[in-house]
């Protein structure tokens, strides 16, 4: 049997705000804005190439707006592996994104630290 993830929901503030952030500042593809309705719309993104996408839903309720940026309780929520880390390292300090872990290397590879536009941490990773 195969299986692989397919998506990922990620909780938002505003849609137009998660869009320019994951494509304009992390590079990543819109796959799909579409409204569903006055206040939802389904919005995928992904890292080029990839094909795990993420559903960028805009919280809906008290609960949810609570969780924006802490869905994994503060650890690294999300994985992103790169071809080049140093290439995509300078990119994203250059576009001002913010890393909280200095450049590593691992026996697995070359690793840092950074949070999203709400908080989320993610791993930047290039694997030996």
């Amino acid at each position: 049997m195969n299986q692989q993830l397919g998506q990922l929901a990620l909780l938002v503030k505003d849609y137009d705000e998660a869009i320019n952030y994951y494509t304009q500042i992390l590079g990543f593809e819109l796959l799909e804005d579409t409204k569903l309705s006055e206040t939802k719309r389904w919005v995928r993104v992904s890292p080029p190439g990839s094909t795990c996408h993420l559903l960028l839903a805009k919280a809906s309720n008290d609960n949810q707006i609570a969780q924006i940026g802490y869905q994994a309780g503060g650890r690294v929520f999300l994985f992103l592996y790169t071809d080049d880390f140093w290439r995509d390292y300078k990119k994203y300090t250059a576009r001002g994104v913010e890393f909280i872990r200095e450049p590593s290397e691992e026996e697995f590879g070359t690793v840092s630290v950074f949070k999203d536009l709400y908080g989320n941490l993610w791993d930047l990773i290039e694997k030996k």
